[in-house]
Order: C-alpha cells, then structure tokens, then sequence
C-alpha cells in the first residue's frame, strides 16, 4: 500500500527573510504535563499549577548571535525518519548568577521555545518554534570563554539537543504576548531578567 499524505505544493515566498533568534523560553520538562499539537502547530499547554512551576524562563539574545538547527536523519533500509534540534545560545559576559544558572540547565530537561526574528507571512506575527515537545532537550555541550584580546567576547557557547519523532512545530499565533492564548489551566508566567 503506498502512503499518500502530501497535501500541496509551494511556491516561492518573499525574498527578504529574517534570520537569527530575539528570545529564548526554557521550560522544566518535569512542570510540563502535555503539549497538544495538531497540524505541526502547538494549541496547548498544560502546565503543573503551583508558586513556581507554571514559568517559562525567557532569555533575550544577542543579535546574530544564536541559531537553532534541525536535522532530519531517514533509513531507506529500516523505513525510519528521526528529526535532531539544536539550539546554539551565546551569552556574554560571565557571572557568578550564569554560573549557577547554566549548572542548573545542565541538570534540567527542557523544552525549548525559540522565537525567531523571522515573522510568519500572514499576520506579521513572530515565529515561535518548539522544540523537545516528546523527548525534551539536554545541554550536551558549552564552552565558557574570557577572551583573549581586550575587545574579544567574554561569555558562555551552549548547545543542547534533542531527538524527536516529528519536525518541531510552531506555536500557534498569539493574541498580544507569545503564551497568552495557550489553553493553559492556569496563566503561564514568563520570568525574564
């Protein structure tokens, strides 16, 4: 039996595109009870209600400096396809508050919501891209650099990973703020510096 699932072609978009990443969402994989997606595009989000535990922690990025990357891995021979995120953060400056806060992301499993400089065509709203939605995302690498040269950059290369079944899918648009129309059972509260 063949499998006929393509639904339409595409067409060229516009050419001028944005690229690069504004911010960054990290949620404790642990606080997360489900994540609806339908149509390659996340509808819900149900959190564990609590004091703490209905956050998502927000990072604001350097421009041009931190990309998110997904790989699609397919075997012919075993009829397989896999889909690897990654998420490539830079953060300058060191301190002793990112110290602990990188050791604590280490230990933590995270779903990861990267919102792109990139706005979708209809709408103009941003692109918000979520990824380790089924098997969550580790950091497996990172580096913490002083520089070497006065105006070199001192800071901290992250990069965490993921492998999923699916493509990660794309938060659905929001109303006025990213989350604020997410059918959670409680509001979810964004922490930011």
């Amino acid at each position: 039996m063949a499998c006929i699932a393509i639904t339409k072609g595409r067409g060229l978009d516009c050419n001028r595109v944005s690229g690069g990443i504004q911010y960054v969402y990290f949620g404790v994989s642990d606080q997360i009870d489900s994540i609806t997606v339908a149509a390659s595009q996340v509808t819900d989000i149900e959190m564990t209600v609590g004091a703490t535990t209905s956050s998502l922690y927000r990072y604001t990025m350097p421009r041009g400096a931190s990309s998110s990357t997904e790989t699609a891995t397919g075997s012919t021979e075993h009829a397989t396809i896999s889909y690897a995120p990654t998420l490539n953060l830079i953060l300058n400056r060191l301190t002793k508050e990112d110290q602990n806060e990188v050791k604590l992301l280490g230990q933590t499993a995270v779903v990861i919501f990267v919102q792109l400089h990139a706005t979708k065509s209809v709408g103009g709203q941003p692109i918000i891209l979520a990824l380790g939605v089924k098997n969550s995302m580790s950091l497996n690498s990172g580096s913490m650099s002083s520089g070497a040269a006065f105006a070199d950059r001192n800071g901290y290369t992250l990069g965490w990973e993921g492998f999923e079944p699916a493509p990660s899918p794309v938060l659905k648009d929001f109303t006025s703020t990213p989350f604020d129309n997410i059918d959670d059972g409680g509001a979810i509260t964004i922490v930011s510096a």
